[in-house]
This record gives structure tokens, sequence and C-alpha cells, in this order.
């Protein structure tokens, strides 16, 4: 269950100097969900139910997945059934075919999420990063472009390497993976384990142009994958915006591990397969997945879903989530907790930002249960 699902956007105006500015980062990619849900399902828990009587196949296909970031070590944590954390991208780099005519399209990561996996107490975490947060891009652990911009944008500036580096820089926290995945595989997955039971928070259709819509209805439902890529993909008619779509997004993901544990047949199982070697990268070695299989299942059951909350500001004619001290300080202690790490302090870009911004009359102090003009604290119609 959310742990915060109470909270809402807030819109206020802010203008910085040109110095703090974000450049513009070209066309926005389409909102669509990326499918990062494929990642925890066969990496993590799915084929473990199964054994490894197709161990032939699924290393063959993985083999072609396999990209280290360059010059990391690999990470010995989960050879040592250590607690481990993976960023999960989710990227759009064909949508719907009209993207194949580009080359080297990369686009921007629309969905990134931190998920901490931890043998000991048997608990998973998911922590979604809302892509428009603002956060100095990082292309290496020494190489700071020294630009302010929307988090996603680090994927197109310097790809998964950038993206790991940066969210590492925003939260304090060592990331020893990522995984990347497209979002064209999700029925698929959806469907090779029987579907997916949802709680629906409210009644609502989507669907893309041109297609029949899924229709949904308040209340548990089992999903397809096509109505699952619905369900996912919606934003505009969610009250919650953006976050509503990350909290059903970590909804279909827990449904996905759930299902992948019970289920008493894999069926599609070389389908499967064959869309993981074109829609997933990832920097975790077959034989640490492996290991993954036997030391780390029992985290599937206990799913902490989170997210970090920011005010909704416009700065230079561009929408951001500009998330508190505070904000990122608790993602950060929650985190590391999960990882076995102690307490630090925040001090990075961001949190002298929020300072500066402090100084100029940004107020945090607001209550995120509320609406308010975030400069003045009165309080305005919902």
């Amino acid at each position: 269950m959310d742990n915060k699902n109470s909270r809402r956007t807030k819109r206020g105006n802010l203008t910085r100097n040109g110095a703090l500015a974000s450049p513009k980062t070209g066309k926005a990619s389409k909102q669509f969900i990326k499918i990062f849900s494929l990642t925890l399902l066969i990496v993590f828990f799915a084929l473990g139910s199964y054994g490894f009587r197709l161990y032939a196949q699924t290393q063959g296909a993985f083999s072609k997945t396999y990209k280290p970031l360059a010059g990391r070590e690999a990470s010995s944590k989960i050879q040592n059934k250590k607690p481990v954390s993976i960023l999960l991208l989710g990227v759009d780099t064909t949508d719907n075919g009209i993207r194949d005519t580009e080359v080297d399209y990369k686009g921007n990561s629309d969905t990134m999420i931190v998920v901490t996996v931890n043998p000991d107490t048997n608990k998973t975490t998911m922590m979604s990063v809302p892509r428009d947060t603002m956060a100095q891009i990082w292309k290496t652990s020494t190489n700071n472009t020294k630009k302010i911009q929307k988090i996603n944008s680090a994927y197109n500036i310097g790809t998964e390497q950038s993206s790991v580096v940066t969210t590492e820089k925003l939260l304090n926290i060592p990331i020893d993976y990522y995984i990347k995945v497209d979002f064209n595989s999700l029925t698929k997955i959806v469907n090779s384990v029987g579907g997916v039971d949802v709680d629906v928070p409210f009644s609502f259709s989507y669907g893309d142009t041109g297609k029949k819509p899924s229709v949904f209805k308040k209340g548990k439902m089992h999903l397809n994958g096509q109505q699952a890529l619905d369900y996912s993909r919606m934003r505009h008619d969610d009250p919650d915006g953006d976050y509503g779509r990350q909290k059903r997004q970590r909804q279909v993901i827990s449904a996905i591990i759930k299902s992948a544990a019970s289920a008493q047949t894999f069926t599609h199982y070389q389908s499967v397969l064959d869309s993981i070697s074109d829609s997933m990268t990832t920097s975790m070695p077959f034989n640490d997945m492996q290991s993954m299989f036997l030391n780390y299942r029992g985290a599937s059951k206990d799913i902490d879903s989170d997210y970090i909350q920011g005010y909704g500001s416009m700065i230079d004619g561009q929408s951001f989530e500009v998330a508190p001290t505070k904000e990122l300080q608790r993602a950060s202690n929650k985190l590391r907790k999960q990882l076995g790490l102690p307490k630090e302090t925040l001090n990075n870009e961001e949190t002298k930002l929020n300072k500066l911004n402090e100084d100029r009359g940004f107020d945090f102090n607001v209550d995120l249960d509320q609406t308010y003009d975030i400069f003045t604290k009165n309080q305005t119609s919902k």
C-alpha cells in the first residue's frame, strides 16, 4: 500500500537567476510506462519459482542484455548476500515506430525507481523519483555538468551512467546495479503470469489513439497485459497527476511479482526471453541473477512503495518538481537504512539551492496534505 497517497502536487511560480535556469532539453517524450516490471519479474523473482531447467535458454537471452558501467568494478554484494540497490530506468526508444527513423535516439528516462532488496529483513523498497525532479546532472562521479535540469534528462545527456550517478548524488546512496527497459514487452509479461490483480483507486478509461480504451472501475480488478499497460500509462485524468501514475506503476510491479511467485505455469516462456534481449539492458551479470533467484526471493513478499514528493513550480517557463531538503533527507535515510548504512546529512547542490530559495521566499514548510501558495502559506482552493 502506498504510504503517502494523500499527497497532492502543488503549483507555484519561481524565477531564478540565469545561472540556475534549466536549459531546454528538446522534445519531451510521450508518457508511456516503461517496463521496468519485466526486470523485477524475470531478474529477481519469477524464474526461481521454476528452477533452472531452462538455464541455457535463460543465459543466452540475458547475455545479450549485459552492459556494465564504464570504470566501475562489478559489485560483490549479491554474492555475499548483502542488501543491494538497483536503479530501474524506463525509456521510450521506439514510440510506436515514430522514432525508429531517428539515428541513435535516446530520449529521457520518464520512469526512475530506486529499488532496495534486503535478504536479511526479506524486504523490498521501491522509491519513485519523479521525472521532473530538479537535480544537478552528473555524467560520471568525477564529471559534473554543472547543469540544473529535470533528473530524467540525465539519461539523454549521458545514458545509464549519468542516470545512476545523478541519482547517487541526489540521495547520497550507492547504486549497485541499473536495469533499463523499454515499454514494448509489458503486455507479454503480464499475460505470461496469467494477469495481475490491482485495487483501482477510481473509475476511468484510457487507451491509445485509434484503439478501444480499457475501462477501469473503482475496486479490485484482474488485468490482462493490455489493460495493465493502459492502467500504468494514464496521467492527465488522475487527481494526483504524475504522482498518481507513479503509484499505479508501483502497483503493477508489485502485482507482477506476486503473480509470478504464485504462478503454476510460465506460458510463453521463450517469447518472454526473446523480448528481454530486445528491450532490456543491465549491469547485473548472469551469475548475480542466479544468486538473487536463490537468496533474495523472500523479499518479494514484503514490498514497500514510496516516492519523493516535490513542489510543482514554473521556473523560466518550464515545469519542475522542487523536492524540499527535508523530503530528500527522508528518502535518503529510508534507503540507506534498507541498505544497512547509517544516516548522513545531505549536503549537495540541491540542498544548497533549497537554502538559497528559502532565503528568497520559497516556503518549504507548508503542509503537503493541503494546497498552499508556497510563498505566503495562504491556503488556496483545490
